[in-house]
């Protein structure tokens, strides 16, 4: 059986898409190839690696990409799915090609204010809620 392709696309490819490539290859590594880039790639959000590590996840190695790479290098997808959050959406980007596209929205971590406490829990609910999507979407496709 051939993997589906799965792209997570972000404005930076610091925090959600980063967390929903590590969620999906988890839960569905055996079925897809995931990848995810932004369309401004900078430095991965270090609340998000502490929030993944809290989940026993390490992303600490993860680079950021970019999703002009990933059309110049003719890449295509099953599936595209932006985790831009809705007031985000205009500058949300839109990678080309046939793959089915779906917009799941999630708050953006780097914009979270607060203590470092306060920034981590919020991280946290933005995580858990990625994780229940990706879960619910496998189950969903089967």
């Amino acid at each position: 059986m051939d993997k589906k392709r799965v792209l997570f696309v972000c404005v930076h490819n610091l925090a959600r898409s980063q967390m929903a490539e590590t969620f999906l290859k988890k839960y569905g590594g055996d079925r897809f190839e995931v990848e995810s880039a932004g369309l401004e790639p900078g430095k991965l959000n270090p609340i998000v690696v502490e929030a993944m590590q809290e989940a026993g996840i390490d992303i600490s190695q993860n680079k950021t990409k970019s999703v002009f790479d990933f059309y110049k290098q003719g890449k295509q997808y099953d599936y595209v799915i932006t985790v831009c959050d809705e007031s985000q959406s205009g500058a949300c980007p839109v990678f080309p090609g046939k793959g089915e596209r779906l917009h799941w929205g999630f708050l953006d971590p780097s914009a979270f204010t607060g203590s470092h406490e306060e920034k981590l829990e919020k991280t946290k609910e933005v995580r858990d809620q990625i994780e229940a999507k990706i879960i619910n979407w496998l189950e969903n496709l089967s």
